[in-house]
């Protein structure tokens, strides 16, 4: 294995534990450096900027939710609108199992950073979300829906998250929201 690249993945991976372990908050190089077991300036053999190791470290986020999806949607076949659903779920539960790394992933100064392209690693899930909701409903701009609806799940996740969700409905639970955003969007269940 090329030392390198070990240093590399080394360096993600410890950022993504220490994300797990104390919050986005606790990224700081210096930190990194210390759980992946090398100097403080190791990093920027890789990661030039602080942005673009944390750009590594989102990104592996991506990678880690489209797992997830395609986990999900291999199982046995379902209507459409029922892998819709499932998508959605897996969406959710990413962003409520995965809070400081779902953050990051969307953090808008990473996004406009241009590191790894990685305003770009969401489209694959985009485009299946497109390609579904295409299957379910007869629209001219498909995309235009699937954006909509990653918007209401994207709030939902937030709402759940602050707290706001039980507020407003009483309740943690999402599945009658969802049910709602997904009618909202979808149509009718038939």
């Amino acid at each position: 294995m090329d030392v390198d690249l070990g240093l590399r993945d080394r360096l993600v991976r410890a950022g993504v534990e220490l994300l797990r372990s104390e919050g986005p908050t606790a990224l700081t190089l210096r930190e990194i450096a210390r759980r992946a077991g090398v100097s403080h300036g190791a990093p920027r053999r890789h990661f030039p900027t602080h942005l673009s190791l944390l750009s590594a470290i989102a990104a592996a986020g991506f990678t880690s939710l489209a797992q997830r999806c395609d986990a999900a949607l291999s199982g046995p076949e379902a209507d459409t609108r029922r892998r819709l659903a499932l998508l959605a779920g897996v969406y959710l539960d990413f962003a409520a199992s995965e809070r400081g790394m779902f953050e990051l992933m969307f953090r808008h100064d990473l996004l406009e950073s241009g590191h790894l392209g990685l305003r770009y690693t969401s489209l694959p899930l985009f485009r299946l979300l497109t390609t579904l909701i295409a299957e379910t409903r007869a629209t001219p701009a498909p995309e235009v829906t699937a954006a909509a609806l990653w918007s209401a799940l994207h709030g939902l996740a937030q709402l759940r998250a602050w707290g706001s969700l039980r507020l407003v409905t009483g309740s943690d639970d999402i599945g009658p929201t969802l049910d709602a955003i997904l009618t909202a969007h979808l149509g009718p269940a038939t």
